[in-house]
């Protein structure tokens, strides 16, 4: 792999990839354990490079989503698809992109960042929750590699076996920033009764 001798950098550019439309089957959180457990450079390290090249590719996606409407999403990932992730985006919401950013494979990552754009999500959440939803899962991912190394990266080859681990991780993401959002809320209207109370 070409990137992996390039280091973080190789991550940042594999990252912005990773959630675009381009499908890297994997190879994203590959390359950062293939590099956390080579050591020559803290496991946060890479960490830190995956979740920003992440985030910045989930914006340039949310951006152009945007953009382009549902008509692009349909001719992208396909109507039945894209309509049965609109009724699960729209009844689980933060849910639904917190869990997508967690949980490697068999979530179609982009397409919700996708769907996030075109329902005009706001765009400060939607970079909060992808930020910390993807630091969650890179920082596992390299820092469990930087602990066990080539037998952690053979696992990950085949995450249907940690199934488990990952379902019990997005749950706690996903608990987390449910609690944030709420509070938010929460102090947002305490503020705005003060406000509207003179007395």
């Amino acid at each position: 792999m070409v990137l992996r001798h390039l280091g973080g950098f190789g991550v940042l550019l594999l990252a912005i990839i990773d959630s675009s439309p381009i499908p890297t089957f994997g190879g994203l959180d590959i390359l950062v354990a293939i590099l956390a457990a080579r050591r020559r450079e803290p496991w946060y390290y890479y960490a830190g490079f995956a979740t920003a090249g992440s985030t910045i590719g989930a914006y340039l996606t949310f951006r152009m989503a945007r953009k382009a409407g549902l008509e692009y999403l349909n001719r992208k990932f396909g109507q039945r698809r894209v309509a049965s992730l609109l009724k699960y985006f729209e009844r689980w919401g933060t849910a639904a992109l917190a869990v997508s950013t967690v949980v490697p494979f068999p979530f179609p990552t982009s397409t919700f960042f996708a769907i996030a754009g075109v329902l005009d999500y706001p765009l400060r959440t939607f970079i909060a929750v992808v930020a910390l939803g993807r630091a969650v899962r890179y920082a596992a991912i390299a820092a469990v590699a930087s602990h066990y190394g080539r037998r952690f990266i053979v696992g990950l080859r085949h995450p249907g076996r940690h199934s488990v681990l990952l379902l019990a991780i997005a749950v706690g993401v996903v608990i987390a920033i449910t609690v944030v959002i709420v509070l938010r809320e929460r102090l947002k209207s305490s503020r705005a009764a003060v406000k509207a109370d003179p007395s």
